[in-house]
């Protein structure tokens, strides 16, 4: 099979993409609107870039009618999110937020999550996560326009915050203890229960 992603609908372009560039993490993203109304969504476009200086991406696409989503226009007025991770135990509550409710509608309060203090934003995370990152924004990238065009958004990583529970005797995180789960395409998603290592050449 080949696709010539010039003249391929891009909803069809959209449907390959996602089932092959998998699993992807997912980023569950707490922002606050201008006159301070929480807003959480997943993004599954999400991945870290570098730890000196720490920091990660999250792509946001354009809705359907080519504007802005509720989490950008947020990052855009307030410059700073969190990036919340989601294990297996949140998945329900995660998809939940992924409707599209109106602007400045809570989904902490739709979908029954809990918002607790960050350290350095006004931004809150979500309590149940297991693991969470303040960002304050560094740069956003815009590519392509309209309907389903991309946002690159990057933060800057100021603090990191980790449930006890996920963590092993040695202080690290314990990959069975933090239970993520990842997208794969369509409605599908993966949990990071099997797993095996390679010593690096």
């Amino acid at each position: 099979m080949y696709l010539d992603t010039v003249t391929t609908p891009s909803r069809d372009v959209y449907a390959h993409m996602i089932a092959a560039i998998n699993p992807r993490p997912i980023a569950w993203v707490s922002t606050l609107s201008p006159s301070g109304v929480t807003n959480l969504a997943p993004f599954s476009f999400f991945n870290g870039i570098t730890a000196r200086p720490p920091a990660l991406l999250f792509c946001p696409s354009n809705k359907r009618d080519g504007t802005k989503k509720d989490t950008l226009r947020n990052i855009e007025a307030r410059g700073e999110f969190v990036v919340n991770v989601v294990s297996y135990d949140l998945a329900e509550r995660m998809n939940a937020t992924s409707a599209e409710f109106e602007y400045e509608v809570s989904e902490f309060e739709r979908c029954g999550l809990t918002p607790a203090s960050s350290s350095k934003l006004s931004v809150p995370r979500v309590a149940e996560a297991r693991a969470a990152f303040e960002c304050r924004l560094k740069e956003i990238v815009r590519v392509g326009e309209g309907p389903g065009a991309g946002n690159v958004v990057i933060g800057l990583i100021v603090a990191l915050h980790l449930a006890d529970k996920v963590l092993g005797p040695d202080g690290q995180i314990d990959a069975a203890k933090l239970d993520t789960i990842g997208r794969m395409g369509g409605q599908t998603y993966a949990r990071t229960r099997e797993r095996f290592g390679l010593e690096r050449p």
